[in-house]
């Protein structure tokens, strides 16, 4: 990883740059910061954890006020949205994603400043918290991210989930959004949405309650984990401080498009 990792090299700022809305030509007022700049500043607060006022005005992304109405605009426009989907077609297109199996788990996070889609958390009912719901293919790469109050159950957001994958282009035919197997641990074991998995041409492999765990579905699972330590990895995810939920999903999708991003580099040099 570089040593300035929200640096946007021209390779991602090419995906990128396509897909942010124009400025007007006669737009009132000084000449808006570069949008290339905003996003490095967003960057910045990503992976920093820094509150958008402390963003550095020496590195030049702007301020953070303007970072964080760039942040908001470009929400509006789903610009984070659209490249993820651009970077699962790219990896789709190079074999690089497994459809034989997707996988489901969901972690907590503390909510600082409350807002929408918060509450008590199951783990310690006096602080205020968050959850990411996530699924990801059979490698990891992620697929949708959902963020839900602390105490909502994990089973509730299964089809959500599920349905939530964007289609999925790069390789001839329609797009592809089902996976062949849906695993899950004992949190999502539910018949009606197994039915509904059915239904949906997805063999469901979910643990029962009172009963056994799948035999090596751990082994299987893991990769989802991974996927959670990568997304918190980013320290403006691993604790909730936008208290607007779209600004904070915006970041979610941000990050889930630069894991993607690193994944294609990987297998496309």
């Amino acid at each position: 990883m570089s040593v300035r990792p929200w640096i946007v090299d021209d390779g991602l700022w090419t995906l990128i740059e396509p897909l942010l809305p124009p400025w007007p030509q006669k737009a009132p007022g000084p000449k808006p910061v570069d949008d290339r700049l905003c996003l490095q500043g967003i960057l910045y607060v990503l992976y920093n954890d820094v509150s958008w006022q402390l963003l550095p005005l020496e590195l030049r992304f702007g301020s953070g006020q303007t970072c964080w109405r760039r942040l908001g605009r470009w929400h509006e426009a789903d610009v984070f949205e659209k490249l993820h989907r651009i970077l699962l077609a790219e990896l789709h297109a190079a074999y690089a994603l497994d459809w034989t199996r997707a996988c489901v788990d969901a972690s907590h996070i503390r909510a600082k400043k409350r807002g929408e889609a918060t509450g008590p958390s199951p783990v310690d009912r006096g602080k205020t918290g968050s959850k990411h719901h996530l699924i990801c293919d059979g490698k990891g790469t992620p697929f949708k991210v959902i963020t839900t109050a602390a105490n909502v159950n994990d089973v509730t957001q299964t089809l959500a989930l599920v349905d939530g994958i964007p289609p999925v282009a790069g390789k001839p035919g329609r797009p592809r959004r089902r996976p062949d197997a849906l695993l899950g641990d004992k949190g999502y074991d539910s018949n009606p949405n197994r039915r509904e998995l059915r239904r949906r041409r997805i063999l469901p492999v979910i643990s029962r309650k009172g009963a056994p765990n799948i035999k090596g579905l751990g082994k299987l699972r893991y990769v989802v984990e991974q996927t959670f330590s990568l997304l918190h990895h980013f320290k403006r995810l691993a604790v909730r401080w936008e208290r607007r939920l779209d600004l904070h999903d915006a970041l979610v999708a941000r990050a889930c498009g630069l894991i993607c991003w690193r994944r294609l580099k990987k297998v496309c040099p």
